[in-house]
């Protein structure tokens, strides 16, 4: 009894003191009633990261508090032994020792047509090299596989060459026309032959000056491969596989068209698998299924030996942030048939340059896109779907893998429920807080929603540090330093994003939380983590995102760890137990977070070379950085306030950030790299072009000739100049204010993306065999407008281009399905090719006249002729400015021609 007393007379002293001395910041007095409180009913059943018994923090008093070292070297080397398992998963291609073997897939074979083909050299649409030779090789393997193939299997080859015409809303919109393009179709079928086929595509034609390895040569070896194995297969097919080897895919998609809207196999088609490339070599990512047949994602499920695919990487190439599309887009729009559609995605910074070269590509590579498409394909040509796959349209499927190991796949309609049921366990967890008896809770409630403000307000202020120093960089012209050395980025935009978050936490630890437990407030962070998760779960399901469950694995299990983390960890002596469990519980949504990320940056980094002028390169990837910033963050926010102090993680990152941006300003890292290994080019077009404008009586009132210049990057020509010093600013491209897309010659609609042109005077390019255009009928309809027919000849790519004038509108012509559409910008672009002894191009526009006629005339026309192959592709002027290019740059050049005409 005496013991009692004087212990609270001792107790009511202290008190007094530190009420004397409360500084100005101090909260009010029930935060810190209830910060010297027991949490066990604030916490949950299961205590958790700050519950069970708890004491106030004072100044200078270390009590239970994280070690600021140690916390820091854990969360080090916690995010770095991820990093690493997330490279071994994705180093890992195939077991080794599996190929070869009798009846299964031989990457040797596939290497051998693969060299062959890039041997060839380029081979555009219309080349020599691509119409003749590559098609020659093809049927000669082709031949030789039919020679060797099983009794039960019949093979049938046939040569197509289709004409055609289709419009897409593809960068931008624009229409496009074929004519007697080629195709090499294959269909093995039982020898009494088969209803229905499931579709390889591949396609062996390559933009201009690559050979085009990985896009898409590689693609075509593995089916010949495929092709052979299933024909000498002692197992017979059910249904029949059709391989499509396709000469005019670059094209903008045009043979894949021309085989499913015309091609008598196509009607017997049920589902596809294209093979397609972003990158160089790697893993073949499952990138799109369906749409809505969650069966041929099980079919991928159940038969792929080494499984690469995700939801994810569907949706966002959907979204159309990646300004490329596949012949998917085609089978999908005109020919109503689901499909997979797989990608190399590895190394894009070489993707469609001279380097993607056969040897680049690993024949593990070769080796496990060939299991998994031959065991696919061989799945589907057995399975009782395929007949009656219309019946099977029920909605999306969410799928992801388990780094190679395995897929997950589900509907996404279960995964609606999956997530629904995680928001509501959040729900029932949050609320057994927040909705305590009101002396209880009070607090704790202020104290979340203060807390939920701090971390927001954290985060945006971490996205607007790092843009503001984004925009500096890309303004005293340093974009891109991070090209050549990702990790540039993370030390300069990574630092910096880290370093604001844990500014402003502590800025909130010192002044705002002065007397709250550090136990507490652990809890309290941890809290808003899961609720701001939680968020985004239910706002992602919501809207119908399949991505969704990304949210539900971030919100899973931390709360599974927070329950399961014993209450009294914290307590003193026992801080390494609790961190060592506590990150073992987030390994699941951090580890697979970083392989998300991973795909992320090996997509967007090279696509970042190659996105233009318009698009400051440097604010793009700061965003992202800081995205995954606040991701990775989030549930170690908490160690913040559970950390004695954060002077010396701040000073390192400042530091780190500090001496990154001041070599980034001064020019220290070179974006490009000419390395042998490791080349990441810059991207330039050399276009020789002569241009010729007449007016409306068809006279040529004005005709100049230059190199026409365009760096597909957004530091432009300023790494050029030094080296070539007659490409500078002073030669910048002006704009023909009423030509169709500036008077220049594009070769796609892309002019929204490269606004910054360099025009060079050169002499006029002198032809073999010029384009020629001419307008050869003019006629009055019975419903008043004017149909203008014309003709063109010229090489294998031509472009067309109309403006109308004002009080003048395009009402139809003879292109795609009869009604006119305009790419950004509001002129209307059309998109040519032929192939080999194509017959000259006849179309008619009509014009109608909605106003009084003007002395002007109704329309501008201009035709661009580009020669990508054979003898006019050249100039000596323009190899002689080609050869002057240093050799970390990629410059593709060819000859062309521009003539506008006014009607």
């Amino acid at each position: 009894m005496e013991r009692g007393s004087e212990s609270a007379a001792v107790r009511r002293h202290r008190v007094g003191a530190e009420r004397r001395e409360r500084p100005a910041f101090q909260p009010r007095p029930e935060r810190e009633a209830l910060a010297q409180e027991p949490l066990e009913d604030a916490g949950g059943s299961g205590g958790g990261v700050g519950s069970g018994r708890t004491r106030k923090r004072s100044a200078g008093d270390p009590g239970t508090g994280l070690s600021e070292a140690r916390a820091a070297l854990w969360l080090a080397l916690y995010l770095l032994a991820l990093r690493a398992l997330v490279q071994l998963s994705l180093q890992q291609l195939v077991l080794r020792g599996a190929a070869g073997l009798h009846g299964d897939f031989d990457a040797r074979r596939a290497r051998d047509s693969l060299e062959h083909i890039t041997s060839i050299g380029p081979r555009t649409t219309g080349s020599t090299e691509n119409e003749i030779l590559t098609v020659h090789y093809l049927l000669e393997q082709i031949k030789l596989i039919e020679i060797q193939s099983s009794s039960l299997h019949k093979i049938s080859v046939d040569i197509q060459r289709p004409t055609g015409s289709f419009s897409i809303d593809f960068l931008g919109g624009f229409t496009s026309y074929y004519d007697n393009i080629t195709n090499v179709v294959v269909k093995l079928e039982p020898r009494d032959g088969a209803q229905h086929a499931v579709l390889a595509n591949c396609h062996f034609d390559s933009v201009a000056n690559s050979p085009g390895a990985s896009d898409d040569a590689v693609s075509c070896s593995v089916m010949l491969e495929v092709l052979r194995v299933l024909s000498t297969s002692s197992e017979a097919l059910r249904h029949a596989v059709v391989f499509l080897f396709n000469g005019a895919e670059e094209n903008v998609l045009q043979a894949s068209h021309g085989f499913i809207t015309q091609h008598h196999w196509a009607s017997s088609i049920r589902a596809f698998i294209n093979l397609e490339a972003a990158g160089v070599g790697g893993k073949e990512l499952v990138f799109q299924t369906g749409p809505e047949n969650p069966w041929l994602v099980q079919a991928y499920v159940s038969a792929a030996k080494h499984p690469f695919a995700s939801v994810v990487a569907q949706e966002v190439f959907q979204s159309g942030i990646i300004p490329s599309d596949t012949d998917f887009r085609i089978y999908r729009d005109f020919g109503n048939i689901p499909g997979i559609d797989l990608a190399f995605i590895e190394n894009g910074y070489i993707y469609h340059t001279k380097y993607d070269t056969a040897d680049r590509i690993l024949s593990d590579s070769i080796q496990r896109a060939g299991d998994n498409i031959l065991a696919v394909l061989k799945y589907l040509a057995t399975s009782d779907m395929l007949a009656s796959s219309s019946e099977y349209r029920h909605g999306n499927m969410v799928f992801f893998d388990v780094f190679g190991l395995f897929v997950i796949a589900y509907p996404s309609r279960i995964g609606s429920v999956i997530n629904y049921m995680v928001v509501v366990a959040v729900v029932l967890y949050l609320s057994k807080k927040l909705m305590q008896p009101k002396h209880k809770t009070i607090n704790y409630m202020k104290d979340f929603l203060c807390g939920l403000a701090i971390t927001l307000i954290s985060w945006f202020t971490s996205l607007v540090t790092v843009l503001i120093i984004a925009v500096f960089i890309s303004l005293i012209g340093q974009s891109l330093s991070w090209y050549n050395h990702f990790y540039v980025s993370v030390c300069l935009y990574g630092a910096a994003a880290v370093g604001k978050i844990i500014f402003i936490h502590t800025l909130a630890k010192r002044f705002y939380y002065v007397n709250a437990s550090d136990q507490y407030l652990g809890e309290v962070f941890f809290d808003i983590s899961l609720f701001v998760h939680c968020g985004f779960l239910i706002i992602l399901t919501y809207q119908g995102f399949c991505s969704a469950f990304i949210s539900a694995v971030w919100v899973v299990f931390p709360l599974l760890t927070k329950l399961c983390v014993h209450k009294d960890f914290m307590q003193h002596g026992a801080q390494g137990k609790f961190i060592a469990i506590y990150l073992l519980g987030m390994f699941i949504p951090y580890i697979y977070g970083l392989y998300l990320i991973w795909a992320v940056f090996e997509m967007f980094t090279p696509i970042l070379g190659r996105s233009g002028t318009e698009i400051p390169p440097d604010v793009v990837l700061a965003s992202i950085l800081a995205g995954c910033i606040m991701i990775l963050s989030s549930y170690f926010i908490n160690f913040i306030y559970l950390a004695r102090s954060t002077k010396k993680t701040m000073l390192t990152l400042i530091l780190i950030c500090t001496v990154t941006f001041l070599l980034v300003c001064s020019g220290f890292f070179f974006p490009y790299s000419s390395n042998p290994a490791n080349p990441k080019p810059k991207r330039v077009f050399l276009q020789h072009m002569t241009r010729t404008f007449h007016n409306l009586e068809g006279n040529i009132v004005k005709r100049d000739s230059g190199i026409w210049i365009n760096g597909f990057d957004y530091t432009g020509m300023s790494h050029i100049t030094p080296h070539i010093p007659e490409i500078n600013d002073t030669i910048r491209a002006h704009c023909e204010e009423n030509a169709p897309l500036c008077g220049f010659p594009w070769y796609l609609p892309v002019h929204f993306l490269i606004r910054k042109n360099w025009y060079l005077p050169a002499p006029e390019v002198s032809l073999r065999n010029p384009a020629h255009f001419r307008l050869i009928a003019k006629e009055q309809t019975p419903w008043d407008s004017i149909k203008l027919t014309f003709e063109a000849t010229g090489p294998s790519h031509m472009s067309f281009y109309v403006r109308t004038h004002k009080g003048s509108t395009l009402s139809q012509w003879s292109l795609g399905n009869g009604t006119p559409v305009t790419s950004k910008g509001g002129d209307y672009f059309v998109f040519y090719s032929h192939g080999l002894q194509a017959s000259p191009w006849q179309f008619w526009i009509e014009v109608q006249q909605v106003s009084e006629e003007q002395s002007q005339g109704m329309v501008t026309v201009a035709i661009a002729a580009h020669y990508f192959s054979g003898d006019d592709k050249r100039s000596s002027y323009l190899d002689a400015l080609k050869e002057k290019f240093p050799d970390w740059t990629f410059p593709s050049a060819w000859v062309c021609t521009y003539s506008l005409f006014v009607f």
